[in-house]
């Protein structure tokens, strides 16, 4: 199959591997568990946090081995942060922090309201230094991307700059969306599906991913 165009944007990163394959064949399985859903998210999380970090800065430091002193690197300065879209994205940050323990994490809430159709913010909290952070964005699903946007144009409006998203499963309409709306903002995906049905829902998709999460379908 032809590959779609986004795939040529340098800040569109499909981060596929087998072990991800298999995770995701699993946790699209409508038998799936809500436990070993979230324990599926969570081990995709990590899977991509892997990736979205692979530019972090580095700072050399002495580390005295048994044998001797020797100059290692370590990740230097306030290096990320974690801004779940509540609430699916609650099924994300375990994964993350496993590789990163002390990043600090922020959360975001929105909602459309019905009569304008315009995103409502009620709920945004980051760290204090997020200006400073770089800030990995985490939601399972990227549909219309609209949510998510909205999100980061929140989160931009108080001043942080570097901001990736991660999602695990995405539709083209919604990595368009993103790429279009914020051109400064690298996406991490573990899955792009075929497309949107008419209720908005990823094809083929794995459901709500809330829902599964946390046991309220």
């Amino acid at each position: 199959m032809e590959k779609l165009e986004f795939y040529n944007n340098p800040r569109f990163h499909h981060v596929q591997h087998p072990l991800i394959e298999h995770k995701l064949a699993i946790l699209r399985d409508e038998n799936t568990k809500t436990k070993q859903f979230a324990e599926l998210a969570e081990e995709i999380a990590m899977l991509l946090t892997y990736e979205a970090t692979k530019d972090l800065p580095l700072e050399d430091v002495l580390v005295k081995t048994p044998l001797e002193e020797t100059t290692c690197h370590m990740v230097s300065g306030r290096a990320v942060g974690i801004v779940p879209i509540l609430r699916a994205g609650l099924g994300m940050v375990s994964g993350v922090q496993k590789l990163i323990p002390n990043a600090k994490v922020g959360h975001i809430g929105l909602y459309r309201d019905e009569t304008t159709h315009q995103p409502v913010e009620y709920y945004c909290k980051l760290p204090a230094d997020a200006e400073s952070r770089i800030l990995l964005v985490v939601d399972p699903m990227l549909a219309t991307g609209g949510s998510a946007s909205d999100a980061i144009t929140m989160i931009k409006k108080r001043g942080a700059k570097q901001i990736k998203l991660c999602c695990l499963v995405s539709a083209p309409e919604g990595i368009r969306r993103i790429l279009n709306d914020h051109p400064d903002v690298d996406l991490y995906v573990a899955a792009v599906d075929r497309q949107l049905n008419e209720n908005c829902y990823i094809m083929p998709g794995l459901g709500d991913a809330g829902d599964r999460l946390f046991g309220t379908k």
